[in-house]
């Protein structure tokens, strides 16, 4: 059975931290421009997340410590631009919160201006600062636990995180103040689903999982993931529902053999003058090539 659409009107922070517990899951999914956005939004998600994963997924990079405040700026505007009723939360990079908290707020507003509704960082207690003063700006904030990417080196690599009591202990108490802080929600990454439904049962405002069992308050996916166009890496957390990367290589090499043996474009993708006009080109074409051979070589 497929569960019901959500209702029209654009989705706030304040409304998802309010889904807590009504029993519907809710649904992140990451995009990067208006073609993704516009796919994410009449796919019916509730939130956008421009993430930092940008980084690898569209640009490039091994690790996603490379894109600036700037880049995200970027890209939450391109996301914007397509008007989306999902709320959009826009990504706060590596080094954009750690300085201080008036360049941290700073960052926070550029993002907000280029058309997030809210911001994401990563981190528990030690972030509390940065929270507190993007709260203190009026933006709504979203946690992130967990496998912080932003911390690979720190972490030795891309890792489960919170496998053993104490690990599962620090990550229920970064919860919890987090929510107490003021976040909205707490995104749990790559942790086991004992330790995310421990998180889910004792903080009051929604989790939502990306590889942390089905026990969250919602789920989020990278959208090259879902979609089957990054294919340089598959997590185990990861479901493809398509395989558009194959599906489009195939695409372009029709369209290059198409190209290659004259079967594109036909005369159906062909713009075509009237017969007169083409009779007049053609008498035109005639007199110059007439020219051309009745004209005296040069001395």
């Amino acid at each position: 059975m497929t569960a019901q659409t959500p209702t029209k009107g654009r989705v706030t922070a304040p409304a998802v931290a309010a889904r807590k517990g009504d029993g519907t899951p809710i649904v992140m999914v990451t995009a990067y421009d208006a073609p993704t956005a516009r796919i994410a939004d009449g796919g019916g998600v509730d939130i956008i997340l421009v993430g930092d994963s940008v980084a690898n997924v569209v640009l490039g990079y091994d690790d996603t410590l490379q894109v600036t405040t700037a880049d995200m700026a970027h890209h939450v505007g391109a996301v914007a631009r397509a008007h989306p009723r999902a709320l959009i939360v826009g990504d706060l990079p590596w080094l954009s919160y750690h300085v201080s908290t008036t360049e941290t707020v700073h960052n926070a507003a550029t993002l907000v201006r280029a058309g997030a509704g809210a911001v994401k960082l990563e981190g528990g207690r030690k972030r509390l600062d940065a929270v507190k003063a993007i709260l203190d700006a009026e933006i709504p904030v979203m946690g992130h636990l967990g496998l912080t990417p932003q911390s690979v080196h720190a972490l030795g690599g891309f890792r489960v995180q919170g496998k053993d009591l104490d690990a599962a202990r620090i990550i229920v108490d970064d919860a919890v103040a987090l929510a107490e802080a003021g976040c909205f929600a707490v995104v749990l990454e790559c942790v086991p689903d004992a330790v995310a439904r421990l998180v889910t049962d004792t903080i009051p405002v929604p989790t939502i999982g990306i590889g942390a069992g089905r026990h969250c308050d919602g789920q989020v996916l990278v959208m090259h993931d879902l979609l089957g166009l990054e294919t340089r890496v598959t997590p185990k957390f990861v479901r493809r529902y398509a395989d558009l990367a194959t599906e489009a290589t195939a695409a372009v090499a029709r369209y290059a053999d198409d190209v290659r043996t004259g079967r594109f474009p036909s005369s159906e993708e062909t713009y075509h003058a009237a017969d007169t006009v083409s009779e007049s080109l053609n008498l035109y074409t005639g007199d110059a090539e007439e020219d051309a051979r009745t004209e005296p070589a040069p001395a």
